[in-house]
C-alpha cells in the first residue's frame, strides 16, 4: 500500500533506496516519448507490491514474445509527472507515473513497455557510442577547420565553420538516434503481435502525444524534426497504425481482469501522489467502485481522517474479504493512526495471501514492532529476514531488522544490517563505518562476516570513485 513519503515504511509506493541519478533521466537515452508535461523535482523509484505484481504481469507475454527471460527484466516507476519511459542499460525499463496518469487502458502501457523492449533487444543503449563517435570526428574536424582559418586572419569564417559543423554533428547524431526509435517501434509491433496482442492500446497512446504536443504548443515539421530525438509522432502513428491493424490480433479485446487492476494502480498512484482535493474532486463519493475507494482512502489517510480512510478499505473488503492490497492498506491506515496492535491481523493476512510478498512483509514487521511488545520480536525477526531474502533492495526492511537485533543485544548483526541499508542509500562514509564495525565483531569466516567484507569494500570503492570525479 502506499504511504506519505517522508515516512520511510514497507510502503506501497515509497522512495527506494535504488534512486536513479536524475541526469538519467534527461541524457537521451533511449525513451518513448519527448517530455511533454513539467518534470518533478526527484527521481525517486516508487515500490509497490500491486503495482510491481501487475507490471510483472503485463510484461510477461511481451518479454517472452521478446526473446528475453521475465526473470530478468524489471518494470521500475519513477515518481515524475512528465509522460515518459526509458532504458538506460541493462534489462531495465524505468516508467514515469505521469505515463500511468494519462493512459486509460493497460493495453496502452502495454504498448509502451513493448517499444522499451525494442530499445532493450536493439542494444540501443550500448550501441549509443555509433551515434556519438561520427558525430564527435565531424565536430573535432570542423574545430580543426575553424581554427585553421582563424589563424589564416579570418575570425568570423573560422567561427562559421565551427558552427556549421556543430548542427552537423547535432545532425548526425539525432538521426541515429531516430533510427533507434524507430526500429523499437517495428520491434514493439512483432513483440505484440507474437504475444498475440492488440496494438490498439500503443495506437492510442500515441494519439494522446499527439494531442498533449499540439496542447502544448509543439509543432512537428519536417525542418523540427531534424532537432527532435525522436521521428515526427504523426508518421510514427500512421506507420504503427498500418502494421497493427494488418496483425490478427487488431481486433481482439483487452484483458477485463488486467484492465481493472490497472485501474486500482491507476487510482491508488493518484490518490499517494496528488493533493487530497483533487484526489477527491477526481473519485468523488458517489464513484463506490473499488478503484474510486482506493484512491479516497488514501486521501483521506493523507489529511488524517482515519476512520474515513477506513471506511473506504472496509467497504472494499465487504465485498471481497481475501483483497490482499486492500488488507494491507488498511493495516497501513492503522499502524500510521497508532494503532500497530489493530494492524497486525489485516497485515498477518495480506502477507499470507501473497505468499510473504517483501513489501507487504516488512510493513507488517514494522507493526510487530511498533507494538513494543517484545513477545512480538522472534516473528518480526522470522518476517524480516524473509523479506529481505527475496528483497535485498529494501532499506527500511533492513533498519527494522537492525532494530530487531539491538534490540535482542546483537549489536553486530544489528550493526551489518545498518551497513546494508545505508549502502543502499548511498550513505557511504556510514555504511563503511558500520560494516568495518561489524567484521571486527563477527565470526571470522561466517556469511555474514563476508558480506560486512563486500559492503566494506564496496563503500570503500565507491567514496573513492567520488574522490576522483571531484
Amino acid at each position: 500500500m502506499l504511504t506519505l513519503p517522508n515516512v520511510m515504511r514497507s510502503l506501497n509506493l515509497r522512495p527506494s533506496p535504488r534512486t536513479l541519478a536524475r541526469s538519467l533521466a534527461t541524457a537521451g537515452l533511449a525513451a518513448l516519448a519527448v517530455i511533454v508535461a513539467p518534470a518533478a523535482s526527484a527521481q525517486d523509484m516508487l515500490r509497490d507490491a500491486e503495482t510491481e505484481a501487475l507490471f510483472r504481469d503485463i510484461t510477461t507475454p511481451i518479454v517472452t514474445a521478446a526473446g528475453l527471460d521475465p526473470k530478468n527484466v524489471d518494470v521500475v516507476l519513477l515518481n515524475d509527472g512528465s509522460i515518459n519511459a526509458f532504458v538506460a542499460g541493462g534489462q531495465t525499463i524505468y516508467v514515469h507515473s505521469g505515463l500511468i496518469g494519462a493512459a486509460e487502458h493497460v493495453s496502452e502501457v502495454q504498448g509502451v513497455l513493448a517499444h522499451e523492449l525494442g530499445h532493450i533487444t536493439g542494444g540501443h543503449v550500448i550501441r549509443n557510442g555509433e551515434g556519438e563517435k561520427p558525430a564527435m570526428g565531424i565536430t573535432l574536424l570542423s574545430l580543426l577547420l575553424g581554427a585553421a582559418a582563424a589563424a589564416g586572419g579570418s575570425a568570423d569564417a573560422g567561427m562559421g565553420i565551427f558552427m556549421a559543423g556543430q548542427q552537423a554533428a547535432l545532425g548526425k547524431y539525432l538521426a541515429f538516434s531516430r533510427a533507434q526509435e524507430s526500429s523499437a517501434d517495428a520491434a514493439s509491433v512483432q513483440f505484440l503481435s507474437k504475444a498475440g496482442l492488440s496494438g490498439r492500446g500503443s495506437v492510442e497512446f500515441f494519439k494522446k502525444l499527439q494531442n498533449y504536443e499540439y496542447r502544448a504548443g509543439f509543432t512537428r515539421s519536417a525542418d523540427s524534426e531534424f532537432y527532435s530525438t525522436h521521428p515526427m509522432t504523426a508518421d510514427r502513428l500512421t506507420t504503427l497504425q498500418d502494421s497493427f491493424e494488418r496483425d490478427p490480433a487488431w481486433n481482439k479485446p483487452e484483458d477485463p481482469v488486467l484492465q481493472q487492476r490497472f485501474l486500482r494502480v491507476k487510482a491508488k498512484l493518484l490518490g499517494y501522489l496528488a493533493e487530497p482535493q483533487a484526489t477527491l474532486n477526481a473519485y468523488p463519493a458517489y464513484m463506490t467502485d473499488t478503484p474510486s475507494r482506493y484512491a479516497r482512502a488514501y486521501a483521506f489517510h493523507k489529511e488524517a481522517f482515519m476512520d474515513k480512510a477506513l471506511a473506504e478499505t472496509d467497504a472494499i473488503l465487504a465485498s471481497n474479504p481475501d483483497d490482499p492490497y486492500a488488507l494491507e492498506l488498511k493495516g497501513q491506515v492503522l499502524l500510521e493512526s497508532g494503532r500497530p496492535v489493530d494492524a497486525i491481523p489485516p497485515l498477518r493476512r495480506a502477507v499470507a495471501l501473497t505468499q510473504n510478498q517483501p513489501l507487504i512483509a516488512t510493513t507488517f514487521g514494522h507493526a510487530l514492532l511498533a507494538t513494543e511488545d517484545k513477545s512480538n520480536f522472534a516473528e518480526a525477526e522470522r518476517v524480516l529476514k524473509a523479506a529481505v531474502a527475496k528483497d535485498r533492495d529494501n532499506p527500511f526492511a533492513w533498519y527494522q531488522l537492525g532494530v530487531v537485533y539491538e534490540a535482542e543485544g546483537d549489536t553486530p548483526r544489528a550493526r551489518l544490517a545498518s551497513a546494508e541499508q545505508q549502502l543502499m542509500e548511498l550513505r557511504l562514509p556510514e555504511a563503511l563505518r558500520s560494516a568495518e564495525s561489524a567484521e571486527t565483531a563477527l565470526p571470522k569466516g561466517t556469511p555474514d562476516w563476508l558480506r560486512a567484507q563486500d559492503i566494506a569494500m564496496t563503500a570503500r570503492a565507491l567514496i573513492e570513485r567520488r574522490g576522483k570525479k571531484r
